[in-house]
């Protein structure tokens, strides 16, 4: 009977916001071992969702849930919450093994206090634990930045192929087919990780068209030419402050086919393509207030949404800057709007206490930091409570549970028919769900203004008659050159917008 060992450690890391991301963090997404695990997933169209899936079509292999943990992006992780979780997940893989197989779940871009490569210090850990012999599959998300010697620690190493990332799943169940074929004995993979020396901006890295999705056309074209187990092209997360940020590639192959070198042909390929496309993944973005005039033109014809990747919580922002609404507030829109949102646990106990139908006063933004701009003062009456927990309904994360914290709707007072939506924690409103919990109809909403980018298009694509992206100031902003990098190496810099 194959011994199959699962594990995820999960976490997007932005070195330029200031809070670090601690327990907490992880308990309201996953923080979870066992059976437990399998329950929480079972169903999901997630990574650990397709492991259940796999060993549940399998009765003859035994699987063992270890700790499986993922939080949303946001500051550095704990330095002392990443050594436990090594320590944990070393133990546990040297007292339940020996094992056939480890299967590691992965975001990439995960960043310490001070560690600067906690991903592969973890896999290296796997690797020390579960012995040579073990194959290794591990996967990653489209942003990781991928270090080298990953592919040293890992034999299969698969990531995502779509953005917004519509392929967890399938990514998931794809590493497991390779590892079980390397388990049966059909295959013996290898991997190679190269880097593009390119630090890109994510705005413009959807796949659907554009530069990444030439990209991915290209990677499919070489795995599918010279039989290659996997090619997966990662664009990087460009807003960690780490010495292997940036662009990548890594191929899987069978090293029994002699396939090496067709790997590493395809590996420069790839990344001499990303380099040549390098000016075409810079934004150019408008301004707040120019995005609102675009904005607000199309609004008499349908509704229209505004985003704000500055401080997209999926992106690390903290649901905290000030910039996109003040500019709102300026503009005086004529056409019921929505803010979704602000992230201030204060205030939102505040509603709380006041009741429904309470009018506060308030600052809002600015609460963490005023360094993206001070609080804007408002007026505004408590409109909506809510505990802040729901389930997304998709087509990302589907059937996953999430939890705001205490979350209310203001309105605010005055001419202007404006409501904001205020959490206790930053999580991008990219699902219905989101809405549908705050008493809010996208579809109705005129004017809807919110901290994300492009996961939200997945769900609100089809909703509104235009989504205006806009640059503001904050610590995923597209003007990569305003940002204090001390570690990403210099040739991967871009110049001033």
């Amino acid at each position: 009977m194959p011994r199959l060992a699962v594990l995820r450690f999960s976490h997007e890391g932005n070195s330029f916001n200031p809070v670090v991301t601690g327990r907490p963090a992880f308990a309201r997404e996953a923080w979870c071992a066992g059976e437990a695990a399998v329950a929480a997933h079972r169903g999901t169209r997630s990574e650990l969702g397709a492991a259940v899936e796999f060993l549940e079509a399998r009765p003859d292999w035994r699987g063992v849930f270890l700790r499986c943990a993922s939080a949303p992006p946001g500051g550095p992780v704990a330095d002392d919450l990443i050594e436990t979780v090594i320590a944990e997940v070393s133990d546990g893989l040297a007292s339940e093994g020996p094992w056939d197989g480890v299967f590691v779940s992965l975001h990439g871009a995960m960043i310490g206090e001070t560690r600067l490569a906690p991903d592969l210090d973890l896999l290296r850990a796997v690797r020390a634990a579960a012995g040579s012999g073990c194959p290794i599959t591990a996967t990653f998300d489209l942003h990781a930045n991928m270090a080298p010697a990953i592919a040293g620690a890992a034999d299969i190493v698969v990531g995502y192929k779509t953005y917004p990332h519509m392929d967890m799943f399938e990514t998931a169940a794809k590493a497991l087919g390779l590892l079980e074929r390397a388990v049966r004995g059909e295959i013996a993979p290898r991997s190679v990780v190269r880097p593009a020396d390119a630090l890109l901006a994510s705005h413009n890295m959807r796949t659907a068209a554009g530069p990444m999705a030439e990209i991915e056309a290209l990677a499919a074209q070489f795995a599918e030419r010279h039989g290659l187990l996997d090619v997966t092209p990662f664009g990087g997360f460009a807003y960690a402050d780490v010495p292997q940020a940036g662009a990548s590639v890594a191929v899987c192959y069978d090293g029994r086919r002699g396939s090496e070198d067709k790997a590493n042909a395809a590996a420069r390929a790839v990344t001499a393509a990303m380099g040549e496309r390098r000016a075409a993944f810079r934004p150019d973005l408008p301004g707040a207030s120019a995005g609102l005039r675009r904005a607000l033109a199309e609004t008499a014809r349908g509704p229209v949404a505004v985003v704000e990747p500055a401080d997209n919580p999926m992106s690390g922002g903290t649901g905290d800057t000030p910039g996109l609404f003040r500019a709102l507030l300026e503009a005086r829109p004529e056409v019921p709007s929505v803010f979704a949102f602000f992230a201030d646990p204060g205030l939102a106990e505040q509603a709380h206490a006041a009741g429904q139908g309470a009018v506060l006063d308030a600052g809002l933004g600015g609460r963490l930091t005023d360094a993206f701009g001070p609080p804007v003062a408002v007026e505004a009456r408590v409109e909506r409570l809510t505990e802040g927990r729901f389930v997304n309904e998709g087509p990302m994360w589907a059937g996953q549970s999430v939890d705001l914290g205490a979350t209310t709707v203001l309105r605010l007072q005055g001419p202007a028919d404006l409501r904001v939506i205020v959490t206790s924690v930053p999580v991008s409103p990219n699902d219905p769900a989101y809405f549908r919990l705050h008493g809010i109809d996208p579809g109705e909403t005129r004017l809807l203004c919110a901290k994300a980018k492009n996961h939200f298009r997945a769900a609100f694509d089809g909703t509104f008659r235009a989504i205006v992206d806009v640059d503001t100031p904050g610590p995923a902003t597209a003007d990569l050159a305003a940002l204090p990098f001390t570690r990403v190496p210099k040739s991967r810099l871009p110049s001033p917008l």
